[in-house]
């Protein structure tokens, strides 16, 4: 439960960190390491804050056991400035500008992703489109019926977890061994386990899962690391790569080309080493798992709730859902903040409720929050 003047805070980002990784931070904010200054004082290019990212990186490779074959990079941005940069990195290593790049679109941002690519002139095939197909962005389709490019593509990009929508997928999907699979795991990298090598690309916004946001941690095989070229030596001007989107400039300088976001990289590595500490991502998914079971039971045994995602992709990270009837939303989000719990409206293109119970939400959160929507449901059925 919450300590001192904290609330149960369901946000879907900036969201919740761990209140241990908060008092560490606090503790060290006016003089770190014997410094005499703040963290958000200190030299990038200096070795105080040079181990800080190293430790961050050595961190992050255990808990995702990323083989020696990738880099990891601390990029600014944002997970939005990822579709733009996706785009110019891996249509420059696929060396044609014209080559397909396939998108799965499962939720308003995968949508976002294809609709940037398309706006930077890249060829795009969606592969499907759940609300296309559909009316709504609530399954994923079998593979069956996805419409890949195969060998030709440039890359196959998924949002591995939709924030907005609750959807997340299962499994891995399988695409051409030759093809850059490309991953938006923003809100719910370090949920689960992942095999990193089966990806080209992962990405994701800090801010969720992670730490504060201002740092998007980019997960990418060597490979893939395309050297710059002018535009005189390109003949296709979509193909010349801003110079602080370009994946390789920011490996080759170890993510410090500029000034990077120190502070939140800084965050970000605590809670790396407090995940460790609690066991790891294998111990995060035990947790998670419960935490999500509990929640749609409750939905699912309701008469007043509904979970509008299929049960083969509900998220563990984001659990939206309505009331019935709608009116009584508005009382359920004003009884829970009077219990404390905050930021459980859902996002304003979809309205209703939404709970996300990312990592650092601990159980005796969501445990809460199911004893208040049985009380609310008992005072409120026919």
């Amino acid at each position: 439960m919450p300590t001192h003047d904290q609330v149960l805070n369901f946000g879907a980002g900036p969201a919740k960190i761990p209140i241990e990784v908060l008092q560490t931070a606090q503790s060290e904010l006016l003089n770190y390491d014997n410094t005499g200054m703040s963290v958000m004082e200190l030299s990038h290019r200096g070795k105080t804050f040079g181990k800080i990212l190293a430790d961050a990186k050595q961190n992050l490779t255990k808990l995702l056991n990323i083989p020696d074959n990738y880099e990891i990079l601390f990029m600014q941005g944002g997970g939005t400035t990822q579709f733009s940069a996706v785009v110019y990195n891996l249509l420059a290593a696929k060396g044609k500008a014209d080559a397909p790049v396939d998108y799965c679109v499962t939720g308003s941002w995968s949508q976002k992703a294809s609709e940037e690519a398309k706006r930077l002139g890249a060829n795009v095939n969606i592969v499907f489109n759940t609300k296309k197909s559909t009316g709504a962005y609530t399954s994923v389709p079998p593979q069956s019926e996805w419409k890949l490019s195969g060998s030709d593509a440039a890359f196959v990009y998924y949002c591995d977890n939709e924030t907005v929508h609750g959807v997340e997928f299962n499994s891995i999907p399988e695409v051409d061994s030759s093809v850059p699979l490309v991953a938006d795991m923003s809100s719910n990298i370090l949920s689960r386990p992942i095999d990193v090598s089966k990806f080209g690309v992962i990405y994701a916004g800090a801010q969720k899962n992670i730490g504060p946001s201002g740092v998007t941690i980019v997960i990418i095989r060597k490979d893939l690391l395309t050297p710059l070229k002018s535009a005189a030596e390109i003949a296709t001007p979509g193909l010349v790569t801003p110079q602080l989107l370009d994946f390789k400039t920011l490996a080759d300088n170890d993510s410090l080309y500029n000034t990077p976001p120190t502070f939140a990289i800084y965050m970000s590595g605590l809670v790396f080493k407090h995940m460790l500490e609690k066991g790891g991502v294998e111990a995060y998914t035990e947790a998670n798992d419960r935490k999500a079971r509990k929640l749609y039971q409750v939905l699912d045994n309701s008469k007043i709730y509904k979970a509008p995602v299929a049960t083969d992709v509900r998220s563990r990270m984001n659990v939206p859902f309505r009331i019935y009837p709608e009116a009584l939303e508005a009382e359920f989000l004003k009884g829970a903040e009077a219990r404390n719990m905050v930021q459980l409206k859902g996002h304003r293109s979809v309205g209703g409720i939404r709970a996300s119970i990312y990592n650092a939400m601990g159980e005796d959160g969501v445990d809460a929050l199911v004893a208040y929507m049985k009380e609310f449901e008992g005072q409120h059925q026919a």
